[in-house]
């Protein structure tokens, strides 16, 4: 007797149209405070929920999200530790999944009698940080180049490591960039940067690779509650004392209550990334771009289609911080 959670299961799975020439694949998820939340932890549940291998890559292979996914007992769920702005943590989780490639498992189509060998489908780079909402001005050059390091370079190492074994499977890389690296967005300016040139470059590589047979999608959700946030302690220690002046230090203790106001907003809903993540993983024909969320298609249609000053009075309407305004300004 089936349960009705297994019948969903089915029934997702059948709507992908899996192909079945991929008997194995690779799933990494960073993150900031480990794999105890948001698209990663999700995804990694769905996926070995329907039957695939799945090697989740967690920053803290102790932490709880760790833990969470060790204690569904699920055989084809394996944790690995995986920071992406190490070199060598990247290298050992090559080194354990392509010796895992070299085992001999059962034919998984009826029309395949024979044992085949597995192969890495898919790597999913969704490792990303977001620090803190602040004005491009007050985030210190140390903060751009480590959320650059994480949601940037740490995809590109990757790629770089694991295209061999998904050049022989044509399997699938998905990177998972935001909303706010398509359109310019006030106070995400680091943010948005970052993924701004993962979307760029996933385009690129797209194109590149398309002569090897991988396909390349992009994820760009927008609107969804995840655990990528800091704080602004980096920020009052590592801004100037004139800069610190211009804004005043009760603007920039509002702009953590502005954050909290934000989040309170997005949804804590992710399915609809997940279910996109999965066809763009499965399908037999992917799409190349994927916007989960209204505001994923909302406002690059109104970028496009406005006049520029009517879009900027849009956004900052959205993203102003309403608490309170830099002291320079009050000043006037």
């Amino acid at each position: 007797m089936f349960s009705t959670d297994k019948i969903i299961r089915v029934v997702r799975f059948a709507r992908l149209h899996l192909p079945f020439s991929l008997p194995s694949l690779c799933f990494f998820s960073v993150p900031l405070r480990g794999c105890d939340s948001g698209f990663g932890h999700a995804l990694a549940k769905q996926l070995s929920d329907m039957g695939v291998k799945v090697f989740a890559g967690v920053l803290d292979v102790h932490g709880a999200g760790a833990q969470q996914l060790r204690a569904r007992g699920c055989a084809n769920l394996e944790v690995l530790q995986l920071d992406v702005t190490d070199g060598s943590q990247i290298a050992a989780a090559h080194q354990c999944i392509r010796a895992q490639n070299h085992s001999l498992i059962r034919a998984p189509h009826k029309h395949l009698n024979a044992p085949i060998k597995t192969c890495l489908w898919g790597l999913v780079n969704n490792a990303g940080i977001l620090h803190t909402v602040a004005d491009a001005e007050l985030h210190p050059l140390l903060l751009y180049r480590r959320i650059m390091e994480v949601n940037f370079l740490g995809a590109v190492n990757m790629c770089q490591v694991f295209l061999p074994l998904l050049k022989r499977s044509r399997g699938r890389i998905i990177n998972v960039s935001s909303v706010a690296g398509e359109v310019p967005m006030p106070l995400l300016a680091a943010y948005g940067a970052s993924k701004a040139a993962l979307s760029s470059f996933s385009k690129a590589l797209r194109l590149e690779l398309s002569a090897w047979g991988v396909r390349v999608a992009v994820i760009q959700p927008g609107g969804f509650k995840t655990n990528i946030y800091g704080n602004s302690d980096d920020i009052l220690t590592g801004i100037s004392s004139e800069t610190r002046e211009d804004y005043g230090e009760e603007y920039i203790l509002s702009l953590v209550s502005n954050m909290l106001k934000m989040s309170q907003q997005l949804s804590e809903d992710l399915s609809p990334v997940v279910d996109d993540m999965c066809h763009a993983l499965l399908a037999v024909r992917p799409r190349p771009l994927y916007t989960p969320g209204p505001m994923a298609w909302l406002l690059p249609f109104l970028q496009c289609y406005c006049p520029t000053a009517v879009f900027d009075s849009i956004i900052m309407r959205i993203l102003k911080n309403d608490n309170c305004e830099p002291a320079g300004l009050s000043r006037r």
